[in-house]
């Protein structure tokens, strides 16, 4: 891993944002390029997620071609029970989260299989952490590419 000196660690997280090689070995394609062992590569990035640095690494499907509905939802957490946002966080059915400083100050994005499953997840959510959510369904859907350059 010493190969990976910062200006390498930079170019090679900018690339994998924007141009991940698809094929049978990407690795080795990604090696090549930045003159790397593909072992190393793997081991950089489960260290990443192991840190708690990137959370997912992995292709994004388009839920909607899927059948699956997303939903952004905000709600307000007391100061003193704030923990509750990072265990909802955690929640795999949730795509984003984050706090800010708003009378809503926890916001997130459901993932579910129908109106139905988002309406009882939503109930579940505010008996068990005593909240009150206020969902925005999409009225236009809008893609925007996250690129995050380092």
């Amino acid at each position: 891993m010493e190969k990976l000196k910062e200006k390498n660690l930079k170019a090679l997280l900018n690339f994998l944002q924007k141009e991940f090689p698809l094929g049978s070995e990407p690795f080795k394609i990604l090696a090549e390029k930045f003159g790397l062992e593909e072992n190393e590569i793997i081991d950089f990035l489960k260290d990443l997620k192991k840190r708690g640095i990137i959370r997912h690494f992995g292709a994004t499907v388009d839920s909607y071609k899927l059948g699956y509905i997303t939903c952004l939802c905000a709600t307000s957490i007391p100061e003193e029970k704030i923990e509750s946002a990072y265990e909802i966080a955690k929640l795999p059915e949730i795509t984003h989260a984050y706090l800010r400083e708003h009378e809503l100050n926890f916001w997130f994005t459901i993932i579910t299989k129908s109106e139905k499953d988002l309406e009882d997840f939503c109930k579940k959510l505010e008996e068990k952490f005593q909240i009150k959510i206020k969902l925005f369904p999409a009225i236009k859907k809008f893609k925007v590419k996250a690129v995050f350059e380092i």
